[in-house]
């Protein structure tokens, strides 16, 4: 018999960053507040979150929302590489353009990243020992959340590139005793106006959601 209960994975990336990604903008703090009161009901045990300021900033702001939820700092929540692809691993068609746009990040993400993700998936992932579900929330980045959900889907490993999240979007992934992750959902912004989503993702993904058409990208 299976033992242990299940783990509510809640992923959120941080709100938007100010140009020099010192903090948010009023629009991403905005949207973190607009995150504590959708998770206001949910019974979290905690909020973790990466140690750069945009990170902890949004986490601060939906953890003012929550009733005595601890907020704490997580150097697996943060910013870096997860993996770092071989040539061989990617699609023949686009591996030097990948391969060139990894090489351009900080030495010390693309280095040190892939134990962090090993800490994070230890962390972070899997059922719980107990009876009781648990449900924590993850304040982090993007590419974290493409490597959680990778990993929740089985994919390959490099499999983190593509998954792009949106600023203060929610994801959810379930892990339950002797049942496979399950992607509960991805990038839901339902508790975000219209103006303020689609924020975070790269040029051509923000599709004004009420007309189909292209809207303005921030």
């Amino acid at each position: 018999m299976t033992s242990g209960a299940a783990r509510y994975l809640y992923l959120a990336r941080h709100g938007e960053a100010t140009p020099d990604e010192s903090g948010l903008t009023e629009d991403g703090r905005r949207q973190a507040v607009l995150l504590g009161e959708r998770l206001r009901g949910v019974p979290l045990s905690a909020v973790h979150h990466g140690p750069l300021p945009r990170a902890a900033q949004t986490a601060r702001l939906v953890g003012e929302r929550l009733d005595g939820v601890p907020v704490r700092e997580s150097a697996a929540a943060g910013d870096y590489i997860p993996h770092m692809p071989l040539r061989e691993e990617l699609p023949a068609d686009s591996a030097d353009a990948t391969l060139e746009r990894l090489a351009r990040f900080p030495a010390e993400e693309r280095e040190g990243g892939p134990a962090l993700a090993r800490e994070a998936l230890a962390r972070f992932t899997g059922p719980v020992p107990g009876d009781e579900p648990r449900h924590e929330l993850v304040v982090t980045h993007n590419f974290l959340i493409g490597w959680l959900v990778r990993d929740a889907l089985d994919a390959p490993a490099w499999r983190w590139l593509g998954l792009d999240h949106g600023n203060a979007a929610l994801t959810v992934i379930r892990y339950a005793p002797g049942r496979p992750a399950s992607l509960v959902f991805y990038n839901d912004m339902r508790h975000l106006p219209v103006e303020l989503r689609w924020t975070g993702f790269p040029p051509g993904y923000s599709p004004d959601v009420t007309t189909g058409e292209e809207g303005p990208r921030r």
